[in-house]
């Protein structure tokens, strides 16, 4: 009898569905985009009731188009957009739509938060020491603290404990499991700004600094622990284990094989992650980078630093959904490669600020250094540029925090297909980069740890990952002169 595990990434754009077969290869997969929801204020929302039910759809559409028994499936994985938050009640209804990690409406919140003070420090030094993160409107703390604050009887039910909130991983626990688990695993709570990296739980002190009550926060579970069971709104005819959860950046650091310190890795969705292994103790970041938690496996924790970047797959959509210059992000690399090399205009997509290593919640995009050459092939390919300049400040963090240079950099998502980008990727990093020929490393890793949870999959599975390289010698006048022409862009736009 076969055996499968299924896959959910739960991602920015939308969920895809993911089946592998028992030696670990994806054999089908199914997509359902959902609406982003944005209003005058560039507030950016999504429907969670929108992402559960697709979420069950794709999953049916998925194994429906393997042409699999669904009784053979073992387990199931899943991972998810980070930093987006959401509450909900005891009934699994949420409150309010989900405000995605692009948004920055609580900045007032985490400004009212520096003001405070922790056992003699600043709040904004503690926040840093106890959780790993600057305090910002990215992440879950403000947001969540916002929906309590102005969702009407949100703070009632938070202070009788009959309201849950957190992460779109535990919402989907939540309900896959009919309300009967209410978990998130070590990674996602790592991001939320309550959790203390030391002490491995929620924390207190940081949970009332943001208002937060924190006996309504989920049970902490190993990445690759037991989430409970799903049979998906009765359509399997029996329960199965959902034996994974990892937010979708450390799912593809996982599913890249970055098992090892010093191995790097760079997501190239809406916005990009970029992590680096840092191994079983977490370094304290003096670059503008994250410490984070990569995942808990069979109770072995292994840390991480991490870039967060806000704006490098979106600012391609903008190009196509706000100035119409474009009808397909496919004609981006050929477009881009027509741009006139003497002309060096630079965008900062800064749309809702700049996250790391700058984290300036209020700049605000521009292009700069434009001349009279500057036309639409040189604004597509600033636009491109962009994300391999942004992910290049990073990895130079990187390096200076961890004391370790990278020599490689494994990459994944959508952009990776986009051969002038990763060219000039590697050219502007002076050093390899290694795509890889699968799209979906954050399900990927999510169903192999689930693989592995369930015992179904080995340790080693990653080793199967096959990659193209791209190692392009810019030369280093050239290098160094667009470097400065972007710090100098960049510097043009911050508020500090």
């Amino acid at each position: 009898m076969s055996e499968y595990i299924v896959g959910i990434d739960q991602s920015t754009q939308g969920t895809k569905a993911l089946v592998f077969d028992s030696d670990g290869i994806l054999i089908e997969r199914s997509d359902c985009l959902h609406r982003q929801i944005v209003n005058e204020k560039g507030w950016v929302e999504h429907d969670p009731e929108e992402i559960y039910a697709n979420t069950i759809l794709a999953v049916k559409q998925a194994v429906k188009k393997a042409g699999i028994n669904k009784k053979e499936i073992r387990g199931v994985g899943i991972s998810n957009q980070r930093e987006t938050s959401l509450a909900w009640d005891k009934k699994g209804r949420p409150i309010y739509n989900a405000i995605v990690w692009q948004c920055a409406r609580a900045e007032d919140i985490c400004q009212r938060v520096s003001r405070k003070s922790v056992d003699g420090k600043s709040a904004d030094e503690y926040i840093k020491e106890t959780s790993g993160i600057p305090n910002s409107p990215y992440f879950p703390a403000a947001k969540i603290s916002w929906l309590l604050k102005n969702v009407e009887g949100a703070m009632e039910l938070a202070d009788k404990g009959k309201i849950c909130y957190g992460t779109i991983d535990s919402f989907l626990v939540y309900r896959l499991t009919k309300g009967m688990e209410y978990r998130t695993d070590y990674s996602n709570a790592s991001r939320t700004q309550l959790f203390s990296l030391k002490e491995l739980s929620w924390d207190k002190k940081l949970c009332d600094l943001f208002d937060v009550p924190m006996k309504n926060l989920p049970e902490i579970t190993d990445s690759n622990g037991f989430f409970g069971e799903t049979d998906f709104e009765g359509w399997l005819d029996h329960p199965i284990p959902i034996h994974s959860v990892l937010g979708d950046s450390h799912g593809a650091l996982f599913g890249q094989g970055c098992i090892r310190p010093g191995m790097v890795k760079a997501t190239y969705g809406t916005g990009s992650s970029v992590m680096m292994n840092i191994g079983g103790y977490p370094i304290a970041s003096k670059k503008g980078l994250i410490s984070t938690i990569a995942w808990s496996m069979d109770g072995k924790v292994t840390y991480a630093l991490e870039g967060n970047i806000n704006y490098t797959g979106a600012v391609i959509t903008w190009l196509k959904d706000n100035l119409c210059l474009i009808k397909s992000p496919n004609e981006t690399s050929d477009m881009a490669k027509k741009a006139n090399p003497e002309d060096n205009c630079y965008l900062i997509p800064a749309f809702t600020g700049l996250g790391s290593p700058w984290w300036d919640s209020e700049a605000r995009a521009q292009i700069t250094n434009m001349s009279r050459t500057t036309g639409k092939n040189e604004i597509i390919r600033a636009a491109l540029d962009c994300t391999a300049y942004q992910i290049a400040d990073v990895i130079r963090a990187m390096e200076e925090d961890a004391g370790i240079q990278i020599h490689g950099l494994y990459t994944d998502g959508g952009a990776t297909k986009n051969n002038y980008l990763m060219n000039f990727q590697s050219g502007i990093l002076g050093m390899d980069v290694f795509v890889s020929d699968s799209e979906e490393l954050s399900g990927i890793g999510a169903a192999y740890a689930a693989g592995i949870g369930t015992g179904l999959y080995k340790n080693d599975l990653a080793d199967q990952n096959h990659h193209t390289l791209y190692s392009m010698n810019m030369g280093k006048e050239k290098q160094k002169m667009l470097l400065e022409g972007w710090g100098k862009a960049v510097h043009s736009v911050l508020n500090y």
